[in-house]
């Protein structure tokens, strides 16, 4: 009896020692496994770029034109890279602009006089200056062949602050006899496609926009577009601005500019603007350039209507 209880205290002992070897070898290989560990290479972090474009197209069409600019730059610019931001509408672009969103932009010139009062800069324009002119859209069958002949008539637009497509239309029929504010039913129905379609289904005699989105719809839908036609352009003004926040470094902005100006050989860059109708022009620009549009805006707020 006292022998098989000294066999039990026996091996009790022995599985206690085994049990204690056992939690030290664990113990020293999780201290092992868990060590930490150290890189001689420095991590780096890529800066992101949002570069909002306003709403030239509808958003499908602004990232097949603008997309693969952005491309472009990211690729050749070290450590940043740039992502475009498309607006479903004027409203939605300015509320973005204004609140400084973007880092980077290509607003219409009324906007770029709004950006550069919220602290934007400018650095280049796109497009060539004779091409930046309003044009008004009529049914050809609409019998309208005066001016006088819209007095009563709705109008539409894509947004009040629609530079090319609404402001300088406005300011031509103010200036050839029809009071826009009182004799014109004008109808901002958010976007160039919906103010020519507007009037392509009668629901208005006429339709403010401007040659890019025009001649853009004229090839996607020239069995609608064959049945319109422009019966007045407005006097030119200038192109579209670039601006950046000031917080952007100049010799990224720098960078930018090079690059936008230089054609691209691989079919990217500024050849993209082709496809948008801009004639691939893009020059440097500065605030300075676009005090002509501050002339412009204080005659028509003086003519036509007050700018908000």
């Amino acid at each position: 009896m006292i022998y098989l209880r000294r066999l039990r205290l026996i091996a009790r002992a022995i599985l206690i020692s085994i049990s204690i070897l056992s939690l030290s070898a664990c113990s020293e290989q999780t201290e092992e496994t868990y060590s930490p560990k150290f890189s001689a290479a420095p991590t780096t972090t890529e800066t992101e770029y949002i570069f909002g474009v306003h709403p030239l197209h509808n958003p499908q069409r602004l990232f097949e034109v603008f997309g693969p600019m952005m491309e472009y730059l990211s690729n050749n610019i070290e450590g940043v890279s740039f992502k475009l931001e498309a607006s479903r509408n004027y409203p939605a672009f300015d509320k973005k602009l204004y609140a400084r969103k973007f880092h980077f932009a290509l607003p219409n010139p009324f906007q770029t006089i709004n950006a550069i009062d919220r602290g934007y800069k400018v650095f280049g324009k796109i497009g060539l200056d004779q091409n930046f002119r309003g044009i008004i859209l009529v049914r050809k069958d609409s019998g309208i062949k005066k001016v006088s002949d819209l007095k009563g008539k709705a109008v539409s637009y894509p947004a009040p602050s629609a530079l090319a497509a609404t402001m300088m239309p406005q300011y031509y029929l103010q200036t050839h006899g029809v009071d826009v504010m009182t004799e014109v039913d004008n109808r901002y129905v958010g976007s160039q496609e919906s103010a020519i379609m507007n009037v392509f289904l009668g629901q208005t005699m006429a339709a403010g926009t401007w040659p890019p989105p025009w001649n853009e719809f004229r090839k996607q839908r020239p069995e609608v577009a064959e049945q319109l036609t422009v019966i007045w352009n407005t006097e030119p003004l200038i192109a579209l601005g670039l601006v950046a926040l000031p917080e952007v470094p100049d010799s990224i902005i720098q960078q930018v500019i090079q690059l936008l100006t230089t054609p691209d050989e691989h079919g990217q860059g500024t050849d993209v603007l082709w496809r948008s109708e801009f004639s691939g022009v893009v020059d440097p620009a500065t605030n300075d350039t676009y005090f002509v549009v501050r002339n412009f805006l204080n005659d028509f707020a003086k003519k036509v209507r007050p700018l908000k």
